[in-house]
């Protein structure tokens, strides 16, 4: 069992939303009256406002963790709770509170089934029923007297002061050190199997069995409530839920809106002004800055998704899973969530850089140049989340963003080798880019109606030809002039796609994870 939580939220802000996810025809104040009384069932409530906490700063207990899990799922109104190793990774005092609760919950009409592994002694007979298993078959299955009869009779006593768990596992299992003790350690626990078979236990299990199949009008078992919200609400739940989360990492959030601001300090500090002096570099200078807001806005943007996302996926797999909602509805709700930051983070990095080198002095010219370099940034984390919901690796999807955002500016730039020297392969491929239509949207806002001056004291060979912008975007990007607000709308074309691609990817995923 994990314990997949999200790490900013308190303990009863994190069962409200998993309520409101789980729970339609309740009004708000039933649902607080609900997650209350969890709380107080799960020993909960003096921790009610306390943060879940992580890896990076402390919070709750282990054990509060695992019942804060436990909790989510009883919001859900189960008859039926299956844990897979509800014990593993904590304390044996916390683990022996966790078991003593699950009995408890057993004993108010649930039915509850438990995989555990190395219990205490003391826990022996607090099970109902225990079930042994070895190399696929069922070993013994009864209550825990008849398990010490069963064991005894066979000529395998349980030890004074031994732990009756670990001695009646270790008669069962097969160990595979070497042939010979397989070979022994086999045949015992087919002995075992078999006189287990032949048993009065074995027996009355199965004519109870029997007897339940006979019944014509069985009641059918209320797993889970099913009356959850629409689509809707639930994406409406998931979104304040991941602002609230993820707002509250205020080192996070100081480090999204500043990095790209980080970086054009950089930049900056190197170009520190734009020139018009074609010999000191006015044309190779603007094209260079270009080249940087366009290439480097995706890593940015990749970086947010490699550091956030993960955690967000492996608690909606879960959530999924429980049929709270889908996985692409947790998608949208973070895709929403990082769109104010993004366009803050790009506003203050473009109002930084463009005044600070010197760009083309006109508002509208700003006022493009932004939402041009915004695309990129956007797309860079767009397409990380995207490639995370098919790939479960973040370092590979790391590898692979940062090899696709090179080859669209080899490709699409036409920085590297003019678009129209290319082969036609390329040319076509091109088109596939989204560098291809910022370069051209930058080109053209910069280098349009400007006029270049030329050093004549120092001359260098051709550096007086080119006296004007339009010379640039002419020679490099023949009809961008023309194409300037259909570039823009592919350009931002790309986003729906990236969105729509995600839906798909995560709906695959949803499908694949659930079977």
């Amino acid at each position: 069992m994990s314990d997949n939580l999200l790490s900013y939220l308190t303990v009863e802000e994190t069962l409200t939303y998993t309520a409101q996810l789980a729970l339609q025809k309740h009004s708000a104040e039933a649902i607080t009256k609900k997650v209350l009384a969890v709380m107080a069932e799960l020993s909960l409530s003096h921790v009610a406002h306390s943060v879940i906490g992580g890896r990076i700063f402390p919070g709750i207990s282990g054990g509060e963790r695992r019942r804060v899990s436990i909790a989510s799922q009883l919001l859900q109104d189960p008859r039926v709770i299956l844990l897979d190793e509800p014990t593993t990774g904590l304390d044996s005092m916390t683990a022996n509170q966790i078991v003593v609760l699950l009995a408890e919950l057993a004993r108010r009409d649930r039915i509850v089934i438990v995989t555990i592994h190395q219990p205490r002694s003391e826990l022996f007979r607090v099970f109902s029923r225990i079930a042994i298993m070895s190399r696929g078959e069922l070993v013994f299955c009864g209550q825990p007297e008849e398990m010490v009869d069963f064991f005894s009779q066979c000529g395998y006593e349980c030890p004074e002061y031994c732990n009756p768990f670990d001695i009646y596992v270790d008669f069962t299992s097969v160990d595979t050190r070497c042939s010979e003790r397989e070979a022994a350690t086999f045949s015992r626990m087919h002995e075992i199997t078999s006189s287990y078979q032949r048993s009065d236990i074995y027996q009355n299990m199965l004519d109870k069995m029997e007897q339940s199949l006979q019944i014509s009008d069985k009641p059918a078992i209320p797993f889970k409530n099913k009356e959850s919200p629409n689509g809707a609400a639930k994406l409406g739940f998931l979104v304040r839920r991941t602002v609230r989360n993820l707002s509250r990492d205020r080192i996070g959030v100081l480090m999204r809106l500043s990095q790209n601001l980080i970086y054009g300090f950089f930049v900056a500090f190197f170009v520190i002004h734009l020139d018009l002096d074609v010999a000191k570099g006015a044309v190779q200078d603007r094209i260079g800055m270009i080249y940087q807001c366009v290439a480097a806005s995706p890593y940015t943007g990749m970086l947010n998704a490699v550091a956030l996302f993960p955690a967000v996926r492996a608690i909606s797999d879960q959530e999924s899973q429980d049929g709270l909602y889908s996985k692409w509805q947790m998608f949208l709700a973070y895709i929403i969530h990082i769109l104010p930051f993004s366009i803050l983070s790009v506003v203050i990095f473009s109002s930084f850089i463009y005044w600070t080198v010197g760009m083309h002095p006109e508002t509208w010219r700003f006022l493009c140049f932004t939402a041009v370099v915004l695309v990129p940034h956007i797309i860079g984390e767009l397409l990380t989340v995207v490639l995370l919901g098919v790939v479960q690796d973040p370092n590979m999807v790391n590898t692979g963003v940062a090899l696709l955002n090179i080859a669209g500016i080899l490709v699409g730039s036409g920085f590297l080798r003019s678009t129209a020297q290319m082969p036609q392969l390329f040319q076509l491929l091109s088109y596939l880019t989204f560098q291809k239509y910022s370069c051209e949207l930058l080109i053209v806002t910069e280098f349009l109606d400007l006029e270049f001056s030329c050093n004549a004291t120092r001359p260098l060979p051709g550096a007086c030809v080119v006296t004007t912008g339009e010379q640039i975007i002419d020679q490099g990007y023949p009809g961008a002039l023309s194409r300037y607000t259909l570039d823009f709308v592919l350009l931002y074309s790309f986003l729906p796609a990236l969105v729509v691609m995600g839906i798909i990817g995560f709906k695959i995923r949803d499908k694949l994870i659930r079977h």
